[in-house]
């Protein structure tokens, strides 16, 4: 206990090592949240990279499976070939092509996340 009522206790701090700018401070995950024109660009960016990856994937699907039928036509009888190369021919491809699109869609991601973070 304090002898004399009048004694206080000094708290003595220092200069703060770290401010925080609120002026000038570019954050666009504010401009995302508060849905700025700059945070709705942001976020087109994302949604057209994301697009392009799927419209890339979708074309060359076309190109890769659109033809089979024409070329099962033209050949004659011939049902076992036809069941080799949709069975065993079109599949590793289709998985490729799944792959690589899941993979550009995380980098997508990965890289809109990375512009995104606090710096």
């Amino acid at each position: 206990m304090p002898q004399d009522p009048t004694e206080r206790r000094v708290v003595v701090t220092g200069v703060p090592r770290r401010t925080r700018r609120t002026s000038g401070y570019y954050r666009p995950r504010t401009e995302i949240d508060e849905q700025t024109t700059l945070g709705h660009t942001y976020v087109r960016s994302l949604m057209r990279s994301q697009l392009r990856a799927a419209l890339t994937v979708f074309a060359v699907l076309v190109l890769l499976v659109g033809p089979l039928p024409l070329v099962f036509a033209a050949m004659p009888d011939s049902a076992g070939l036809e069941w080799a190369v949709l069975g065993f021919g079109i599949y590793p491809p289709l998985v490729l092509l799944a792959r690589w699109h899941v993979r550009r869609a995380e980098r997508n991601e990965r890289d809109f996340a990375r512009l995104v973070e606090d710096r």
